[in-house]
């Protein structure tokens, strides 16, 4: 099946057992369904928007961040 996200996988590939079309009257188009149903609720899941951390910072932020500070201590020290 396509790929309900393409920005995340390219196709998934469900393997059906071979009996599943023979049980309860169940169609083609149902299991097309609810494979269609369980992909979309993996990318909501597992894919969807990363949230960005404050580990996904470049190391010149870092290097930044800590000259700031030590800016900051050296004119309250200085100030006091």
């Amino acid at each position: 099946m396509d790929s309900p996200d393409p920005q995340i996988f390219e196709q998934a590939i469900f393997i059906v057992r071979n009996d599943a079309f023979g049980k309860a009257g169940v169609t083609p188009e149902q299991i097309v369904s609810e494979a269609c149903r369980v992909a979309r609720g993996y990318t909501a899941a597992h894919g969807g928007h990363r949230r960005r951390s404050w580990r996904d910072l470049p190391a010149v932020c870092y290097s930044a961040l800590g000259a700031g500070a030590i800016g900051l201590v050296w004119l309250l020290v200085s100030l006091l």
